[in-house]
C-alpha cells in the first residue's frame, strides 16, 4: 500500500507500511484522527471514502422518508381540508384559508341535519354495508371453500370468471340490472341495490378467500373428522377461525364498495326516503344554491366511519391483503 506525502506523521507513515507498527498506530490515533484522503496507488485519483460513507447511509432513508411524507400529504391534505372548511362559518368558507383555526364552527352540520333527510339516508347506507358484508362474506366463504375443496371441471376457469364483471364500468352493469329489477319487481327498492351490491363484493370475496383455502392442507380438516367432526363441523370449527384475517379482508371490502357506491344507487333508487348518502349527497347540489358548508360537512360524516374502520381493522386488513397475495 503507497501513501502520498501528504501524511508528514512519521508513524502514521510506518504504521501504515509496517504491520509491526499497528501498536503504535493505535496510540498516535488517539490523538490525531487519521486523514481521509487517500490516494489509489493505480490511478492516483483521490479517494474521501470514510467521509462519505456516513452520508451514503444516510442518503437512502432521507430519500424514502421524504418520498412517503410527500405521498401522505398529498394523500390526506384534501381529506383535511374537507373537514376544516365544513367547520368554518358559511360566510367565511372561501374567505379563510388558514389551515389551523378556533374556535370550529358547527352550523354547517346543523343545517345539513335540519333541512335534509341525511338521517334516514345514513340509516340506508348503514343498512346496505352491513347486509352487505354479512351476506357476501358468508357466500363467499361457501363457494370459495366448495371451489376449493370439491372436484370438478373447470373449478379454476370459474373462479376466474367471477372477476369478468370488473372488466366494464358500473354504468354498463347498472343500466340491465334496471331492467331486470323492473321486470322482477325490484326496481326503487333497497333490495334489488342490495343484488347490485352483491354483484359487485362477491366476486372479490370468492377470489380472496380461494387464495386461503386453496393454501390450507386438507390434514387439519381430516383430523377434526377423525374426532368425530362432519366435514360441515370441521369447515365452522377450523376452517373458518384459521381464515379470519382473509374474511375480514373480505368484510372492508365489502363494505366500502356498498358505502361509497354512487352509480348502482343513482339509477336503481328513485325515491328520496330510499337514497343512500351518496346520492343524497350529490342531489344537493343545485342549479342556483350551492351550499357547500353542508356538502363538505356531509362528505365528512360519510368519511367517519371510514377512518374508524382503518382505525381498528388496518392490521387484519394488511394480514388479509398480503396472505392473499401469497397463498393465491
Amino acid at each position: 500500500m503507497t501513501v502520498t506525502q501528504k501524511y508528514s506523521h512519521p508513524s502514521v507513515v510506518a504504521a501504515v507500511s509496517d504491520p509491526r507498527q499497528k501498536p503504535f498506530l493505535r496510540h498516535s490515533s488517539r490523538s490525531e484522527p487519521l486523514p481521509t484522503e487517500i490516494s489509489s496507488p493505480v490511478s492516483g485519483q483521490k479517494s474521501f471514502g470514510w467521509a462519505s460513507e456516513p452520508i451514503k447511509k444516510l442518503a437512502g432513508p432521507i430519500a424514502l422518508y421524504s418520498a412517503v411524507i410527500l405521498i401522505c400529504v398529498y394523500s390526506f391534505f384534501p381529506i383535511y381540508w374537507m373537514i376544516i372548511s365544513s367547520l368554518r362559518a358559511p360566510q367565511r368558507l372561501f374567505l379563510d384559508t388558514s389551515l389551523v383555526f378556533w374556535p370550529p364552527d358547527l352550523s354547517s352540520y346543523r343545517s345539513l341535519l335540519e333541512l335534509t333527510n341525511y338521517t334516514a339516508n345514513f340509516l340506508n347506507s348503514t343498512l346496505m354495508a352491513m347486509a352487505t358484508i354479512i351476506v357476501s362474506t358468508t357466500l363467499s366463504a361457501f363457494i370459495a371453500y366448495g371451489a376449493t375443496r370439491l372436484r370438478f371441471r373447470g373449478k379454476t376457469t370459474l373462479v376466474a370468471s367471477m372477476l369478468f364483471a370488473y372488466m366494464f364500468p358500473p354504468l354498463m352493469l347498472a343500466i340491465p340490472m334496471s331492467a331486470l329489477f323492473r321486470m322482477a319487481g325490484l326496481s326503487d327498492s333497497l333490495w334489488g341495490l342490495l343484488v347490485a351490491h352483491l354483484a359487485i363484493s362477491l366476486p372479490l370475496g370468492v377470489w380472496l378467500l380461494w387464495g386461503f383455502f386453496k393454501s390450507m392442507p386438507f390434514d387439519l380438516e381430516e383430523a377434526a373428522m377423525v374426532d368425530g367432526c362432519s366435514q360441515f363441523s370441521a369447515f365452522i370449527k377450523v376452517v373458518l377461525p384459521l381464515s379470519a384475517p382473509g374474511l375480514i379482508t373480505v368484510g372492508i371490502f365489502s363494505f366500502l364498495l356498498s358505502w361509497a357506491d354512487y352509480v348502482f344507487a343513482l339509477i336503481l333508487i328513485m325515491s328520496d326516503q330510499n337514497k343512500t348518502l351518496p346520492v343524497a349527497l350529490a342531489s344537493m347540489l343545485g342549479a342556483q344554491d350551492l351550499r357547500w358548508g353542508e356538502i363538505l360537512a356531509g362528505a365528512s360524516l360519510i368519511a367517519l366511519p371510514l377512518f374508524v374502520i382503518f382505525t381498528f381493522c388496518y392490521r387484519y386488513f394488511v394480514a388479509g391483503l398480503t396472505a392473499g397475495a401469497l397463498k393465491g
